[in-house]
């Protein structure tokens, strides 16, 4: 083990979260160019670009669990977490080089539909993506202390991640997305392979038993019980995507119904969630429902990210030019443009907060507080967008205020949820807490890719994400805060 790492010095934390960085890249790219390219460049429409999306969520429930739960009891090239970030920084470097190239691919396969092969490397993207990231933020938690260290160790990763977030939008904007795509396959490789260097990983990962720990056991049982305020997402995100992906032709009027369904089942499971009482001095179960409180107030949070992220291009085409309007190809650059701004703004207040603001505020006030104020602020902001943007300076400004929230979101909540599992589980656990990423995912790229499709005025993608984020703020106020959250604990 390297001096850098015995004494947590911050070139230690930097290097340990390169990883995560690469895999951070990989996504911002995703969110920079993926639904632009498949709009513009292979025409498909609202519905077809969110069933695109959906691959990656799909490959995010099965790759994040088990990779995780394997990671946490394997040991070859040298790490537990090495492995797996290695194969899948690899694998996505090679699927963001597909990207622009999807029409040579089907050629070369034989395909006679291009939608469907944007979802396969869609889905090999993401899968890459989530074989790796489960590992990258995990193996934080395996090389820091519990408390401030740890805590530290994910805001300095959001912090680096941040930054080269932040980059990618700057190369796409100066250059253009197709130079950021294959920019990014070469970063994306180094910063999976060479930080492995420097890292070591310890060998045995002791249980640790504590009374608080939430959950020792790992059947696939244990996992659907632990995941119950994220039910009702499966049923409906599974309906959609099989009308979506074959066509078939409903109702509208069901369709409504569906979804207003949804919502109550929804709504109802997560009332349920944070009404539940566990028995008297039960330690065990207090965790428990701590973690499901957990899963569930961030599962709102990324319904809202999730619908900006994946629709914001609709939003701005028709402020721009109108919806149906023919785009000539100078003005689908410039849309790509606002995008990568628009991008840029949010990733550089989301890794200038984290170490520098959002930590020192997390020692005196807590991660909850913090984290639900920053949520709140966040709605704010994408509220001021439905509401009041009509050009991209607007836009702008109100995205640098969305970028508060963001911080939050991606940095505070791993450091939260880490410290209610054992240490020998972190894999597994962390990939059950991505659930409440992906779930919502698939939710947006289908059920609500049709509401937007269906929507006259595009600003419903921003009232959806303000009243999600709105709903998370409430929610993670009710949470207790963990007594490991700040330093006088």
């Amino acid at each position: 083990m390297r001096d850098f790492q015995k004494k947590l010095s911050n070139s230690f934390y930097a290097v340990v979260s390169l990883p995560a960085t690469a895999m951070g890249f990989a996504l911002s790219i995703q969110i920079a160019a993926l639904s632009w390219i498949m709009s513009f460049r292979y025409n498909l429409n609202i519905e077809e670009v969110g069933i695109v999306w959906a691959a990656g969520p799909l490959a995010g429930i099965f790759g994040q669990v088990i990779v995780g739960m394997i990671s946490d009891n394997v040991w070859f090239w040298g790490g537990r977490r090495r492995p797996f970030i290695l194969i899948g920084g690899t694998l996505a470097a090679l699927m963001l080089l597909a990207l622009p190239n999807l029409d040579a691919i089907k050629s070369f396969f034989g395909f006679g539909d291009i939608l469907v092969v944007a979802v396969m490397v869609a889905l090999t993207l993401d899968m890459s993506i989530n074989i790796s990231f489960n590992p990258t933020r995990s193996v934080i938690a395996d090389v820091t202390p519990e408390g401030i260290p740890r805590t530290k160790g994910y805001t300095w990763m959001q912090t680096i991640s941040g930054f080269f977030g932040v980059l990618a939008y700057f190369v796409g904007i100066v250059f253009d997305n197709f130079f950021l795509i294959y920019f990014g396959a070469v970063l994306v490789f180094l910063f999976s392979v060479v930080p492995l260097i420097f890292i070591s990983e310890p060998k045995s990962l002791k249980l640790e038993e504590k009374d608080d720990q939430p959950y020792k056991k790992s059947s696939v049982w244990d996992i659907i019980k632990v995941i119950e305020p994220l039910w009702g997402y499966v049923p409906f995100a599974t309906y959609f995507l099989i009308i979506n992906a074959f066509e078939i032709r409903v109702d509208e009027a069901f369709n409504d119904y569906l979804i207003i369904a949804f919502i109550i089942l929804h709504g109802l499971l997560t009332l349920k969630t944070f009404f539940k009482k566990p028995a008297h001095n039960n330690i065990e179960q207090t965790s428990r429902i701590g973690f499901q409180k957990v899963l569930s107030a961030h599962s709102f949070s990324w319904i809202g990210v999730q619908t900006m992220f994946v629709y914001m291009f609709a939003f701005i085409r028709e402020f721009k030019y109108g919806s149906d309007s023919e785009l000539l190809p100078e003005q689908q650059n410039e849309i790509g443009v606002i995008i990568n701004v628009s991008f840029l703004i949010l990733n550089a207040v989301g890794f200038i907060l984290p170490a520098f603001v959002l930590e020192p505020f997390t020692e005196k006030i807590g991660r909850i507080k913090t984290h639900f104020i920053s949520i709140g602020i966040m709605s704010a902001g994408y509220w001021s967008i439905a509401l009041f943007t009509n050009s991209p300076v607007m836009l702008y400004i109100f995205m640098a205020v969305c970028g508060i929230g963001w911080a939050a979101v991606v940095s505070l909540p791993f450091a939260i949820m880490s410290e209610k599992v054992d240490k020998s589980l972190m894999g597994l656990y962390m990939g059950i807490f991505n659930l409440s990423v992906v779930l919502p995912q698939l939710i947006v790229s289908s059920g609500i890719g049709r509401i937007i499709q269906n929507s006259e005025g595009k600003n419903i993608i921003f009232i959806i994400s303000g009243v999600s984020l709105m709903i998370s703020a409430v929610l993670w106020s009710l949470i207790r805060e963990d007594r490991n959250s700040r330093s006088e604990d």
